[in-house]
């Protein structure tokens, strides 16, 4: 027989004595909250909390819970708890039910979706809604089939594809604070804001850590955006063509079908800038509403906004009547590159590497607010979706070129259907019942001025022509503003030519005139005066400037391959790596002969790399300055392949500041005797600990004997703060477990351990960088992969050269999106 008090069994577990946690009474009923609560007991795990009949029904979730559709999330029934404890933040004594620190990871109210019930709990199957800070939109609980000798219940916790949903978006990884306190779960342990790992890892750690202590607290992920917006930056545009280009050095992404925006924003601070730099954010208020929730740092963003039709794909009709207030629908940003950033100008940086930072800026966004996704290659086979859609066609980006607010070649657009803008300079009224406009005639601009393109008598109803003809008639005038052939003029009206309309039509005739056209709408983002012709241009072929000699010298005695097919991974690989390497100082490790031959480390140029090979001074410490090599394209990556290179290993700075590192290395160095699985557990620890002191962390194959966690760091810290964090975090670690770690680069030391080699994390140091081949037998790659597939990869070589294929399309996924970028800062000293 079931307790009458549903709280029994929580109070049971409990002294209340001796832990803090609130004691268990009933609540009333009817309240609708929800929280979860980051539990760091025997295993890391989230209380899943749902108030119903004034307790709170509860789950742990191994996992935690992913915003992606395709997780389903082990979640174990776990006794009802009081109300009260939705407040409960802190540390449960150790010895007791739960012991360990508990952290307020998010709260807010849930409701059962239309036409359900909370009853549906009894029945094994709910569907809610969530509105929290991070856990939003549709949810499922799912009972499972008891198995024999089971004592809980076993459920799924599983997203619902929507608005909020995210593939290979890691929530958990991504925010490690308390979202009422802001604090780390090292913090919460402490008890007190500065650093503390205290009670983690028994009396040597909290010795070694007592140093560390001294910091002032790391930074909360809410904190306070200061700065202005930055200033309007004309956008880049694309040039017409009429084919797909083709090969790995283009990325390719959606053609939208609305206004091109600017973003500036700061904070609550958001403007919306037109084309042309009109600030039109109070026309797309509940857009900049969104943005200014985001809270982002100073930043200008690239992007189109949109409205969705009947279809619900990006319409501009649908777009012109909901500025209109003439239709229901919301407004959505796609996001598409980022310009600046926190005072940096990004637009030097390569196409792809603007793309990684933005989707780490972006995170899930706002039910409104998207991060354009893009394919690399396989362009033509987006297109032809695109076109099976309905939609208007495609844009593609050379990966390793940067910004420029001009119309280039290194942005290609594609269209399914033709469109262009024109100018209207007359119209025609209609004797149809109802029908106020029989069409509209056309021109534009040519070297001598406006040209007539023709007229157009579809696309009007009644809601548009009504409040087109009304523009019309405001801009009367009595003779047409260029010359029109006079087979054309019978019952035209002539207006002043500054209106722009974007038309549908099929193709231009021999009289250059439109055929089959229809109106789509008024273009108020574009000038009259801009609006010219635009004839497809031939695509251009993808064409590197560096000839590859002796392609067929063999580099891999072992695996059968030679410098060109070496070259040609690393040119069809640009644009992945070249988020990682360019911009970057770095050494390379040639190897002229062949991996098996004579193999050396060169940082410094003497002339001989040729053009495509940068240089930027850096300060040595005898006060001189040399010269360290960097790139910035895929034909400087080539120089250096022609030049014997292998391996590209990289500062942990970019050539911008040289002395204020962007990124943390710890690399798992193992004992020759030690398995992989000992290195990945490592891994995984290392990457708990950072957690606990608010860091986020990434884990990557190096290719060798490890395995990279990659911590990166906004550019404030200098160096000598970065190396000293990173000596005693290793330090600490050894210390807590020397069985099985060493801080001492000593090889007599290293005896059945792991080398946290710590010392990449110094001025001058490197560390070889993703995407890179390993001069290692069979062509090893250095490849970033998510913590949840560490769990299954077998050696530190998983992938090699011949995975080229599935490492370009794992780049791009989703489950990728953003490895190795986030917006952090070390604890301040």
């Amino acid at each position: 027989m079931a307790d009458a008090d549903p709280l029994t069994v929580y109070n049971r577990k409990r002294d209340f004595t001796r832990t803090k946690e609130p004691a268990g009474k009933r609540g009333r009923s009817g309240g609708n909250s929800f929280i979860v609560q980051k539990h760091d007991a025997t295993r890391l795990h989230y209380d899943f909390r749902l108030e119903m009949d004034g307790v709170l029904k509860s789950w742990a979730v191994t996992r935690g819970p992913s915003i992606d559709p395709a997780d389903k999330r082990l979640a174990v029934r776990t006794e009802d708890h009081p109300l009260s404890y939705a407040s409960f933040e802190g540390t449960i004594p150790k010895g007791e039910y739960g012991g360990g620190t508990v952290m307020l990871w998010d709260e807010g109210t849930w409701e059962p979706i239309p036409g359900k019930s909370a009853r549906d709990l009894e029945k094994g199957h709910l569907h809610f809604i969530l509105h929290g800070h991070r856990m939003k939109g549709e949810w499922l609980l799912i009972r499972l089939k008891p198995r024999s000798g089971e004592k809980r219940e076993n459920w799924l916790l599983r997203k619902i594809e929507d608005s909020y949903a995210g593939a290979g978006d890691d929530l958990v990884a991504r925010e490690l604070t308390s979202i009422r306190s802001g604090r780390t779960m090292g913090q919460i342990a402490a008890q007190a804001p500065p650093i503390s790992l205290k009670g983690k890892k028994g009396k040597s750690f909290d010795a070694a850590m007592t140093q560390a202590q001294k910091a002032t607290p790391v930074r909360a992920s809410r904190k306070r955006v200061t700065g202005k917006p930055p200033a309007f930056r004309a956008p880049q545009l694309a040039t017409l063509v009429d084919a797909v280009p083709s090969g790995n050095s283009w990325i390719h992404e959606i053609k939208y079908d609305g206004y091109r925006c600017v973003i500036s924003v700061a904070g609550k601070q958001v403007r919306v800038f037109t084309r042309t730099g009109l600030d039109w954010a109070d026309r797309f208020a509940p857009l900049a509403a969104e943005l200014a929730a985001m809270n982002l740092p100073p930043a200008l963003i690239d992007g189109e906004i949109v409205a969705m039709g009947a279809d619900g794909n990006p319409d501009f009709s649908t777009l012109q009547q909901v500025l209109k207030g003439e239709a229901d629908g919301a407004l959505h940003l796609f996001a598409f590159d980022l310009l600046e950033l926190d005072g940096q100008d990004l637009t030097s940086l390569p196409n792809v590497a603007r793309k990684e930072k933005l989707a780490a800026l972006m995170g899930d966004g706002m039910p409104q607010i998207h991060f354009a996704d893009h394919v690399v290659g396989a362009g033509e086979k987006l297109f032809r979706a695109m076109c099976d859609a309905g939609q208007e066609g495609i844009i593609s980006k050379r990966a390793d070129a940067p910004y420029r607010g001009v119309r280039t070649k290194n942005w290609l657009k594609v269209k399914c259907t033709r469109r262009q803008e024109f100018v209207i300079i007359g119209w025609t009224a209609s004797g149809a019942s109802g029908r106020a406009l029989r069409n509209i005639l056309l021109a534009q601009n040519g070297e001598e001025g406006l040209v007539y393109a023709g007229k157009v008598g579809t696309g009007f109803n009644a809601r548009n022509s009504e409040d087109l003809v009304r523009s019309l008639k405001a801009r009367a005038r009595k003779t047409p503003a260029l010359t029109v052939p006079r087979s054309e003029t019978r019952g035209a009206q002539w207006v002043r030519p500054d209106l722009v309309a974007e038309i549908a039509f099929a193709e231009f005739t021999g009289s250059n005139v439109v055929r089959h056209g229809s109106f789509l709408g008024l273009r108020e983002d574009k000038a009259a005066k801009d609006v010219s012709r635009e004839k497809p241009m031939a695509t251009p072929e993808t064409q590197t400037d560096v000839r590859i000699s002796n392609r067929d010298r063999l580099i891999f005695p072992e695996a059968k391959i030679t410098k060109g097919q070496l070259a040609d991974y690393y040119a069809a690989a640009g644009a992945i790596m070249l988020p990682w390497v360019a911009h970057r100082p770095i050494s390379l490790v040639r190897c002229p002969q062949g991996r098996a031959k004579k193999c050396f480390f060169q940082k410094h140029d003497s002339g001989s790399f040729g053009d495509h090979v940068m240089h930027v001074p850096i300060r040595e410490k005898d006060g001189g300055d040399e010269d360290y090599l960097y790139i910035d394209d895929v034909d400087g990556l080539l120089a250096c392949v022609q030049m014997g290179t292998i391996e590209f290993h990289g500062w942990g700075s970019r050539v911008e500041d040289v002395e204020r590192p962007d990124r943390l290395v710890i690399d798992l160095d193992p004992d020759e005797g030690l398995d992989f699985g000992d290195v990945k557990k490592a891994a995984r620890d290392i990457r708990r600990t950072l957690d606990d002191i608010g860091l986020t962390s990434f884990a990557m194959l190096s290719g060798g004997k490890g395995v990279h966690v990659v911590v990166p760091l906004t550019p404030d810290a200098q160096w000598p703060q970065v190396k000293d964090f990173a000596d005693r975090f290793a330090r600490a670690l050894a210390a807590a477990e020397p069985d099985r770690f060493t801080a001492t680069m000593s090889k007599a030391k290293r005896k059945g351990r792991i080398f946290i080699d710590w010392l990449r994390n110094q001025r001058g140091a490197t560390a070889v960088l993703p995407y890179v081949v390993r001069a290692r037998e069979n062509a090893p790659v250095a490849a970033p992969i998510t913590w949840d597939e560490l769990e299954d990869i077998e050696r530190p070589g998983a992938f090699t050269i011949a995975d080229l294929d599935q490492l370009i399309e794992r780049a791009g996924s989703r489950e990728l999106r953003g490895w190795g970028e986030a917006s952090q800062t070390l604890p301040d000293y």
